[in-house]
């Protein structure tokens, strides 16, 4: 199933992220980069678990997650991110994305996904296994960093009345800063 997003949008929603490179990963500009997409997922008009960089319209592979397997839930950045394998059981569950609102899916995941990613301090590849709802937000989001939307997977694609009428009574009108 396809459905068209914002046109100016598509190019780089559809096409494959690629690896920081070295001097990337040391830059100001990947710092101001992270921060403002942390910025624009944890904002309450998008109440998001996780971003990747083509939703901000760069093709790199950077995404951020809400660690929902974590105490606290902390949001965790994650640098060259890529799935190694995928296991355990194939779950159906309900997606949504900051990229196709107000849309909504039924997609199959993987209940296990075991990733690696570039360790923002040290440099080094790490490679972890999470597994549950988390996983999902991981599969999601590589998705992205693969040029792929969740509504490329979806068994069924409807209109979320909740989330137009979330949306329809937040005050857009202040700056998130006041």
């Amino acid at each position: 199933m396809y459905v068209t997003v914002l046109p100016l949008d598509s190019a780089v929603l559809r096409t494959v992220s690629v690896d920081l490179g070295p001097r990337e990963l040391k830059s100001k500009e990947l710092k101001s980069l992270v921060s403002k997409m942390l910025a624009t997922v944890t904002h309450p008009s998008q109440d998001g678990v996780g971003i990747a960089a083509p939703q901000v319209g760069i093709n790199r592979r950077i995404a951020w997650v809400q660690r929902l397997d974590r105490e606290g839930e902390p949001w965790v950045c994650y640098l060259n991110l890529k799935i190694d394998s995928y296991g355990g059981e194939l779950v159906d569950g309900q997606e949504g994305c900051l990229s196709v609102p107000p849309m909504r899916g039924s997609v199959r995941r993987w209940s296990e996904v075991t990733v690696s990613y570039t360790d923002w301090i040290s440099g080094e590849r790490v490679q972890e296994t999470i597994q549950g709802y988390t996983a999902r937000i991981f599969q999601h989001e590589t998705d992205h960093l693969d040029a792929t939307l969740y509504i490329d997977r979806a068994d069924s694609v409807w209109v979320s009345e909740d989330w137009a009428r979330e949306r329809a009574a937040f005050d857009y009108s202040r700056p998130a800063w006041w």
